[in-house]
């Protein structure tokens, strides 16, 4: 899990007295969010919003399933998320506000589903590839490939 260094860092300017806040989203991405109200920037070094409790974003309270994926995010505050969600199995959709923790947690469910669908398709396009290698041994084998197939 990250820690609250890799989630934001903070800098002061002198002279403007606001301050910066580099957020890492889920997909990624960088964004930095400027805070000109001292009291808001200093809550945001304070309470990170770490928290390991909260629900499972990824499986659908109205089908259990655990497909469901996030439609859009946007940043709530200084520790939360409003997440808009999806299950592809009951069509359900909502649109919640959640902490930072959980919101990290559902992004490293939806990276092993990422890696798992990798691993998938690796294992089917070489099974493919298998089956297309024997079909050509086998079409070799019983002439039916010509010098005039090239």
């Amino acid at each position: 899990m990250k820690g609250p260094q890799d989630l934001f860092t903070m800098s002061r300017e002198a002279d403007n007295r606001h301050y910066v806040r580099r957020v890492v989203l889920p997909s990624g991405k960088t964004i930095e969010v400027v805070y000109f109200d001292e009291n808001t920037a200093l809550d945001a070094i304070e309470r990170p919003g770490l928290t390991e409790v909260g629900p499972d974003l990824h499986v659908c309270g109205t089908c259990s399933s655990d497909l469901v994926f996030p439609v859009e995010w946007d940043e709530a505050g200084t520790s939360h998320w409003e997440v808009t969600l999806r299950c592809p199995n009951c069509e359900w959709s909502g649109t919640g506000v959640f902490e930072q923790g959980v919101v990290e947690r559902f992004d490293e469910e939806l990276d092993r589903g990422t890696e798992a669908l990798v691993r998938d398709l690796k294992r089917m396009m070489h099974a493919n590839m298998e089956d297309e290698i024997e079909r050509f041994v086998v079409a070799l084998e019983s002439d039916h490939i010509l010098p005039d197939d090239f």
